[in-house]
């Protein structure tokens, strides 16, 4: 019987009817918990029996969930009712359980930002995405790669502020700032509110804007590639 819950909850396999209609139940509860997030006055009581219904949902969801984590973690069997609570999408759960359950008025200034975690509900939707998994597993093969390519943008900005920061310092008042426009111009945002001035800090800015655009490019191309590889071997499968 728990394994045939297990199977139900979880993304469903080609050809289980059932865990399709599971997933798709799911969905539709995740847009309706989301519905009420997009006005502003949330007093009116469809929103408030459209969260509370969701919530009962959620937390007969988690609790399946929780009482199936041997069948989904398998060599882990022993701990894995301990270990589960800790994973990613069990987090996301559990703060978007709690999210709803709080008792402050969420109209008053002061709180609206615990309006926040229930925003948190839209990622509950990722978990039956067949493309972010396929996407999960080309990052989790590429994770070194990937990690050495953030190494190198991380360093290339604070390098890159700390030279504007040097040449410019009446126009960035801290480093911080120079850290900020760093970012925000090699990632083509570019808001404005900092820009060098002088013709040296001008000339720094382009370099550092082409060369920004060639270090970023980098994890497109490593993506792509394990995306068009993943692809290729569940084809071939």
């Amino acid at each position: 019987m728990r394994r045939r819950i297990y199977l139900m909850i979880e993304k469903a396999e080609d050809g289980d009817k059932l865990s399709w209609l599971y997933d798709r139940f799911m969905i539709l509860c995740i847009l309706v918990s989301i519905l009420p997030l997009c006005f502003k006055d949330t007093s009116h009581p469809v929103f408030f029996w459209m969260d509370k219904i969701t919530l009962v949902i959620f937390i007969v969801d988690y609790a399946l969930r929780w009482s199936t984590a041997d069948y989904k973690m398998l060599g882990k069997r022993k701990i894995s009712f301990l270990k589960y609570p800790f994973t990613p999408f069990a987090i996301i759960d559990l703060i978007t359980i709690l999210s709803s359950l709080t008792a402050l008025n969420s109209s008053l200034k002061a709180f609206r930002i615990l309006r926040l975690p229930k925003c948190m509900k839209t990622l509950k939707i990722l978990r039956y995405s067949r493309g972010f998994h396929l996407m999960l597993r080309v990052f989790r093969k590429k994770k070194d790669d990937l990690l050495t390519v953030c190494y190198l943008a991380a360093g290339y900005v604070l390098v890159s502020a700390l030279v504007l920061f040097q040449v410019e310092p009446e126009t960035f008042p801290t480093y911080f700032d120079s850290v900020y426009w760093s970012a925000i111009t090699l990632m083509t945002v570019g808001y404005g509110d900092f820009y060098p001035v002088t013709n040296i800090g001008k000339a720094i800015a382009i370099v550092s804007s082409f060369l920004g655009v060639m270090v970023f490019a980098l994890p497109t191309g490593i993506i792509t590639a394990g995306y068009l590889s993943e692809l290729e071997h569940k084809r071939n499968k």
